[in-house]
This record gives structure tokens, C-alpha cells and sequence, in this order.
């Protein structure tokens, strides 16, 4: 490290040798950042900044009004994201299927960006359904899909959660008040968990995640539904398979 380096990363360094050094052990709660700012020389500000880089990397995580704690190091899991296999396909060698938890809300008025994505206005209804994939009890990936009701109210599929279609994806629910889905177009980003995200992934705020934005298309080019799909950077690693020709 530089001399001229930012003091949290001086800090960020010695922390990092600590845990590594064994001093504190897989879920033993650090210090309090007044603790360890007086013990290093510096303020708890300070002491905080190194500690989000940490928990960045994975090394820590934090547990509001708790603390923050020596994180474990679990393997991470292949996600195959593909023009042939299901959108949510796992390496089935490596982490069994997932067993999603759903809830689903009609009526909900689509906000800016949303419209934006389903190219319609904003505060147009929309039907909104969450999906929390469970694998051994432990939610490892969270999906938030939209989709426009002016295509689907009224029809068996206005509630993606009920009826006949209920387990179907997206592509053969359309297709069964005959929409053809002809395209799906993502987006991944880095992105950190955030509050919501954070809850319902049981991570820290601060949590390291990839953001894939998913919008689908039919033959005429609407965008029937579009969906936020996010990954913990610790459990996953997202591989894409594409055709080539």
C-alpha cells in the first residue's frame, strides 16, 4: 500500500491480516469501531469505511444492531444463463434446484423506470411478483418480475402465482393467450443489496451482488415482462452461453 493511501485502506489492510491471522475466528463479532479506531489512532468513521471494504470483499459481514462478524467462506455455485435452458438453471452438479418462496401483487402502479422497461407510462398498472429461491433452507438468489396488465387483466394468466399456468415461465404463459415471446434482452451490473434486497437475501446492506435486468420481447417488439434478477457475488458465479452463427 501507498503511504499517500486514504487512511481506511491502511486500516482495511491491518484488519484484513488480523482475520487472516486466525485472531478472530469464523463468526466471532469484531471490536466496536470506537474499540478499534482508539486502539489503531483514528476515528470510527474511519474504522467503518475499512470495515464496508471488508465486508466488499467478503471477509465480514454486518448484522444490524449486532455488529459485524468474521464471515465464512462458502463455495460458490455455478449459474449457467443460457438461449436453451431455463432462466433460472443451476449447475445441478454442484447445488441442487432451488425451491422458490412467492408472493405476487396486482395493481400496482408501474414507477418511472419500470415504464421506462415495459414502455408504457408511469402509473400504469402493472401485476409485481416476487421470487426468493431457497436451497437448503437459504435464500441464494432473489428475482422481482413486472409485468403489464394492460396485456394480461382479464386473462388466465393476469396472476402469474394462480391458476393452471402458475409453474410455467414467462415464454409459455404469453404464449397461451397467444403472445409470442421472440427476444429477451439482459442486463448485469454490480450493485450492492441495499435495504430490501439485503433482508431478503440476509446479507449486510453493504453486500457485494450482480444486478441482471431481464426484459423480454414479443414479435411485435413489446416488452411483455421484465424482471430484476439478484445474485450474491459470494454464492454465485453467473457463466453466459451463447450461440455463435
Amino acid at each position: 500500500m501507498r503511504t499517500n493511501d486514504p487512511p481506511y485502506l491502511r486500516i482495511a489492510d491491518q484488519l484484513r491480516q488480523r482475520v487472516t491471522d486466525g485472531e478472530w475466528e469464523v463468526g466471532e463479532r469484531l471490536p466496536s469501531r470506537a474499540t478499534l479506531g482508539k486502539e489503531l489512532g483514528v476515528g470510527p468513521n474511519v474504522v467503518q469505511r475499512a470495515m464496508e471494504l471488508l465486508i466488499s470483499e467478503g471477509l465480514l459481514h454486518g448484522v444490524a444492531g449486532s455488529g459485524t462478524f468474521v464471515k465464512a467462506r462458502s463455495p460458490r455455485h455455478r449459474m449457467l444463463r443460457s438461449h436453451h435452458t431455463p432462466p433460472l438453471y443451476t449447475d445441478l452438479r454442484s447445488v441442487p434446484p432451488g425451491t422458490p418462496t412467492v408472493d405476487s401483487t396486482s395493481d400496482v402502479k408501474a414507477s418511472e423506470e419500470i415504464a421506462a422497461r415495459l414502455g408504457i407510462d408511469p402509473g400504469d398498472l402493472i401485476t409485481r411478483t416476487s421470487y426468493d429461491y431457497l436451497i437448503d433452507g437459504k435464500t441464494m438468489q432473489v428475482i422481482t418480475s413486472w409485468e403489464p396488465q394492460y396485456l394480461t387483466r382479464g386473462t388466465p394468466i393476469a396472476f402469474p402465482t394462480l391458476g393452471p399456468l402458475r409453474h410455467k415461465s414467462v415464454v409459455e404463459r404469453m404464449a397461451a393467450i397467444g403472445i409470442t415471446v421472440e427476444r429477451a434482452v439482459e442486463r448485469p451490473r454490480p450493485a450492492l443489496a441495499g435495504r430490501e434486497y439485503s433482508v431478503r437475501l440476509g446479507t449486510s446492506a453493504s453486500e457485494p451482488v450482480t444486478l441482471i435486468e431481464r426484459t423480454y420481447y414479443d414479435v411485435e417488439g413489446r416488452a411483455v415482462e421484465t424482471a430484476d434478477f439478484v445474485v450474491p457475488d459470494s454464492r454465485w458465479e453467473i457463466y453466459y452461453e451463447l450461440p455463435v452463427g
